[in-house]
């Protein structure tokens, strides 16, 4: 029989044997010679060169953030399984790349992430299109390499305005499956005061709160589309530009023990606002738990966020969120007066 597993929406399925589904490529060959570029896989020694290709790509494109250093590090996360490729010019400068992750962890829907970029002066010769296929095809093996079977997907982020990424991506089997919109607030209007019930309170992060924090997020999101429950290794992922004083958390004491009924996490990224043109705290993440809806606990703690960025000068307050959000949050934010600033889709094939 099938192995029966779970749908993102969290509904079962029965699954045909995990080879069968994803048909990995046995062999896989580089692209060497298109675009009269040399390719070979990139390693870590590799990083100063992928970091002055990220600059020169996001120099031509100029979208509406910057790539730090430590971000451009991030790619070799020994929190996911991850291949990467890189394809270099003769005189040894490289050209273009790409990256394939998979989180370690993740066991109920297992996700290959594909990111690169190619080098503005060697667009229109083939290059994009042959990382995308390589892409694909290694992502199809680490599925495979996994050995879980459950419902995988490929997956890659395109924003607004990229459509020559998005016609490349459709002409190879992947298609639009979510929207996701960035939002800012102007913090020199009035920010609301937020009273919450007896025993709630909204209070600074710290790092003794955050393990709970983890805990109460994956609670929070868990059963929503395409949510992973974190580790606590992959739950420290990405916070090079974690801004711990702009961060909170809602606590419920009414009994004698407390609990976390919500929290919000920013960051500080400096290095992309002179690409967007102001300042801004940026919520990374913004949470509440399913029995504390509905008693505006989020209201409360964007605001007390807003309050700690109006306080360190910033312009705006900034955040994403995914369009189809079931629990109301994009009416939730658009209230408290954030207004959208661009948009992004994530393209994926479904395995």
């Amino acid at each position: 029989m099938p192995t029966p597993a779970l749908r993102p929406d969290g509904s079962a399925r029965a699954l045909r044997p995990l080879a069968e589904r994803v048909r990995a490529p046995a062999r896989l060959s580089v692209p060497d010679g298109v675009g009269g570029l040399g390719w070979r896989e990139l390693h870590t020694g590799d990083l100063h060169a992928l970091g002055n290709l990220v600059q020169r790509i996001e120099d031509a494109d100029n979208p509406p953030y910057r790539t730090s250093e430590e971000e451009v590090a991030e790619y070799y996360d020994d929190s996911h399984a991850w291949s990467a490729l890189g394809a270099w010019d003769p005189e040894g400068t490289l050209r273009a790349f790409g990256f394939v992750r998979i989180r370690h962890g993740d066991a109920t829907l297992l996700r290959a992430f594909c990111s690169g970029g190619v080098d503005p002066a060697w667009r229109n010769r083939g290059v994009g299109g042959a990382l995308v296929d390589w892409q694909v095809a290694r992502a199809r093996q680490m599925v495979v390499a996994v050995g879980l079977e459950a419902p995988a997907r490929i997956v890659v982020h395109v924003d607004d305005g990229m459509d020559a990424m998005a016609q490349v991506l459709t002409s190879r089997g992947f298609a639009p499956r979510r929207w996701y919109m960035e939002m800012r607030r102007d913090l020199s209007l009035p920010i609301p005061r937020v009273a919450l019930g007896t025993h709630l309170s909204v209070e600074p992060w710290t790092p003794e709160l955050d393990d709970a924090v983890r805990r109460a997020h994956n609670k929070a999101f868990g059963g929503l589309w395409g949510s992973q429950p974190h580790t606590p290794e992959t739950w420290q992922q990405g916070r090079t530009h974690f801004a711990a004083t702009w961060s909170f958390v809602a606590l419920d004491r009414s009994t004698d023990r407390t609990q976390v009924a919500g929290y919000l996490l920013s960051g500080r990224y400096e290095h992309d606002w002179p690409a967007l043109g102001w300042t801004e705290g940026y919520t990374e993440i913004i949470g509440v738990l399913p029995e504390w809806r509905g008693r505006h606990v989020a209201s409360a703690l964007l605001t007390e966020a807003m309050r700690a960025y109006a306080a360190d000068g910033m312009q705006y307050a900034g955040l994403d969120v995914d369009t189809d959000n079931p629990t109301g949050a994009p009416t939730v934010f658009a209230h408290l007066g954030y207004e959208r600033t661009r948009g992004s889709a994530m393209y994926t094939i479904e395995l």
